[in-house]
């Protein structure tokens, strides 16, 4: 698949100094495997100056195995921003639900349907191991949940309200339900198809550019950005340069700048050196 150079406004001319991208369906291939281009590609990076960092729904320990052959040295978003931890894994900063809101945020998605998880602190609960998505959920971040039957007395210090369900429609309603209600103190994007992400509502991929930004002292306007879902969309809004993967959906796509390839076709390392080195002055020409 050939890359999309063409973009709905002129690119921008600022140097990028720093890319933030997603992990999931952007810097790893569907197999959840980091490729020899993608680490060669973030390896270049740095030779440019070019500063790397990722954010993700997932939690800090199911980013800690990209640490050592990315040669993380930048402050790591977990849960969307909800908690952002160095490399290794000290907190920096979090972010959570507040206490009142877990249980009826609960509530108002079991009303349509989706399966529950929360995550607090370094903790993932669920109610059933074998509900919908458990395993591949435990398989990506290399660790098994905590079974509880219940959620009452888990309400404080949660990071990370999840939503599960198969039916796209489902997912959408309670998205839309889960906004409507409590949009003023919550942000709730789907991280995958089939997650609902419910967090603080500055715990976005928008506010983790904006802490980025401030934590090294770089304008958003050199920053680019890289991602597949919908809830990489507000960092798209707040960086220079915003690439959407080929794998993402059109509505994913119209909100960048550029696209590129998918995740099964070296996207990630393809964005790199067609559009992020290129604005750092060592990108190829072909």
């Amino acid at each position: 698949m050939p890359l999309n150079a063409e973009s709905k406004s002129p690119a921008p001319e600022n140097p990028i100094r720093l890319l933030l991208a997603d992990v999931d369906g952007t810097l790893v291939t569907p197999q959840k495997v980091l490729t020899q281009r993608t680490i060669e590609a973030v390896h270049a990076l740095d030779s440019a100056h070019v500063l790397f960092a990722i954010t993700s729904g997932r939690p800090p320990r199911g980013m800690s195995m990209l640490v050592e052959p990315l040669a993380l040295s930048t402050p790591i978003a977990a849960f969307n921003g909800g908690l952002i931890v160095e490399p290794d894994m000290t907190v920096i900063e979090q972010k959570l639900v507040p206490e009142s809101l877990v249980t009826p945020i609960l509530t108002l998605m079991e009303s349509h349907g989706l399966v529950t998880w929360i995550y607090r602190g370094a903790d993932w609960y669920v109610r059933d191991l074998e509900g919908p998505h458990v395993d591949r959920e435990a398989a990506t971040v290399e660790f098994e949940p905590i079974v509880s039957e219940s959620f009452d007395g888990l309400c404080d210090q949660v990071a990370k309200i999840v939503g599960v369900s198969d039916d796209h429609d489902a997912m959408a309603r309670a998205t839309e339900a889960v906004r409507d209600q409590f949009c003023d103190h919550v942000t709730a994007a789907q991280s995958q198809p089939y997650y609902l992400d419910v967090t603080h509502p500055e715990a976005n991929k928008g506010g983790v550019v904006k802490y980025l930004s401030s934590r090294f002292g770089i304008p958003t306007a050199q920053f680019a950005t890289v991602g597949d879902m919908p809830n990489d969309v507000l960092m798209f809004a707040h960086s220079g340069l915003s690439i959407a993967m080929g794998n993402a959906s059109n509505e994913v796509q119209r909100a960048a700048r550029m696209v590129t390839t998918t995740n099964e076709d070296e996207g990630f390392a393809n964005a790199v050196q067609r559009f992020v080195l290129q604005k750092a002055g060592r990108g190829s020409s072909g």
